[in-house]
C-alpha cells in the first residue's frame, strides 16, 4: 500500500504561490480597466435615464415637462455630464481592447500610452461634446 505524505514537504511546498492583492501596486492599465467596467455600469444607469426622457415625451406635455425640469437641473446635468464621459470612456476603452485583440499594443510604452489616450480622450471628448452643446443652446 502507498503512503500519502501530510506534512506538505511533497507536492505542496513545490508549487508556486499565487501573488497576494497587497504586492500589486496599482498600474494605470489595471486602473483603466476597473473604470472600464464602472463606465459599463454607469452606462446602464444612464440608459435608464434617457429611456425616462423618451417615455415621459410619448406621455404628454406634462410628464415630458417634469422629466425635463430633472435633466436641466444641477444634479441633472451632473448626471448628464457623468454618463457623457462615460460613454467617452467606455467607448475608447472598447477601441483599446480591440487593439489588444488584434495582437497589437503589449509592449511597455504602448499599454501605457493607450491607457493615457483613453483617460485623456475620454475627458476631451466629454469637454468638447459639452462645449459644442454649450455653443449651439
Amino acid at each position: 500500500m502507498s503512503q500519502v505524505e501530510s506534512s506538505g514537504s511533497g507536492l505542496e511546498q513545490r508549487r508556486p504561490l499565487s501573488p497576494h492583492l497587497q504586492i500589486y501596486r496599482p498600474m494605470l492599465t489595471m486602473m483603466m480597466s476597473i473604470t472600464h467596467r464602472i463606465t459599463g455600469i454607469m452606462l446602464y444607469f444612464g440608459t435608464l435615464l434617457l429611456a425616462w426622457l423618451l417615455i415621459a415625451a410619448s406621455m404628454g406635455a406634462d410628464a415630458y415637462a417634469t422629466a425635463v425640469s430633472f435633466v436641466n437641473s444641477i444634479p441633472g446635468k451632473l448626471i448628464l455630464l457623468g454618463f457623457t464621459w462615460a460613454l467617452f470612456h467606455h467607448l475608447l476603452g472598447g477601441i483599446r481592447h480591440a487593439i489588444w485583440d488584434s495582437g497589437h499594443g503589449f509592449g511597455h510604452p504602448q499599454r501605457e500610452w493607450l491607457a493615457q489616450a483613453t483617460l485623456i480622450g475620454g475627458i476631451l471628448l466629454t469637454a468638447g461634446a459639452w462645449g459644442i452643446a454649450y455653443f449651439i443652446s
